[in-house]
């Protein structure tokens, strides 16, 4: 599901807290991801973040083209009830995001979802 609607299924989401645990996760193709703590619902996401296309203005002048939301996606990791948990299950998450592949550290770690 895209951002906004993970958001929407559950309203608590967008009034929660939410603690990052590192935005350059990535996958085995390179894919980047932001793993996510909602402390209101105890819940672990990965966003997945496509490389913004870049494009030419024609003139030479490179740029970034926008990103429509529903290109961002959201996997529901798993569910941890507190904020000692969730500390304790990602302890040395900066150690380990670097390597290729690491969004699967995390799975590793959260009860499924």
């Amino acid at each position: 599901m895209d951002i906004e609607e993970f958001y929407d299924a559950d309203p608590r989401r967008r009034a929660s807290e939410e603690i990052a645990f590192g935005h350059e996760w990535t996958d085995l193709e390179g894919g980047r991801y932001e793993v996510m703590w909602i402390a209101d619902t105890g819940e672990v996401y990965a966003m997945f973040e496509p490389v913004e296309p870049m494009a030419s203005d024609g003139v030479g002048d490179i740029f970034v083209q926008h990103m429509p939301t529903s290109a961002v996606t959201v996997e529901l990791l798993g569910v941890v009830a507190d904020r000692a948990d969730i500390d304790e299950r990602l302890a040395g998450w900066a150690d380990a995001m670097p390597e290729v592949g690491s969004i699967a550290w995390v799975r590793e770690r959260l009860p499924s979802a």
